[in-house]
């Protein structure tokens, strides 16, 4: 039985809009929701629910620097640990030369379709441009 191999897409994304601001968006289910998925709920084990098309996707928050990056990780049905699991990885970073702020994003996940990724970051970047005005 072969391993399915998982995909690294690391894209970044220049937005105009302060580390504080957009913090939220990317750590909260309230802010996440606007923009990243249909839902998502929070129960009391802090595993996240991500729903997308009626469909829950179980995570957990393993990487959290306030105003900096968050990182989520992916579970199993049974919200169990998954041997190199999926995960999505969000950090704010600011161009020292430039002053520019920029939304690191990698999705290290099973999706092998690149351009496929790429059309669904494209799209929720824009979402989430569109919400926090930058």
């Amino acid at each position: 039985m072969t391993r399915a191999t998982k995909t690294k897409f690391v894209r970044e994304y220049p937005i105009n809009a302060s580390a504080k601001l957009l913090y939220p968006y990317l750590s909260t289910p309230s802010g996440l929701a606007q923009w990243f998925c249909d839902d998502v709920t929070v129960n009391e084990d802090k595993v996240y629910n991500f729903v997308w098309d009626g469909r829950s996707h179980f995570a957990e928050m393993t990487g959290l620097r306030t105003n900096k990056s968050v990182r989520y990780l992916f579970l199993d049905e049974n919200k169990q640990h998954i041997t190199d699991g999926p995960y999505v990885d969000f950090s704010i970073e600011s161009s020292e030369l430039t002053q520019e702020q920029f939304l690191k994003v990698v999705d290290y996940s099973d999706e092998d379709d690149v351009e496929e990724l790429e059309e669904l970051w494209d799209n929720l970047f824009h979402n989430l441009k569109e919400i926090v005005g930058g």
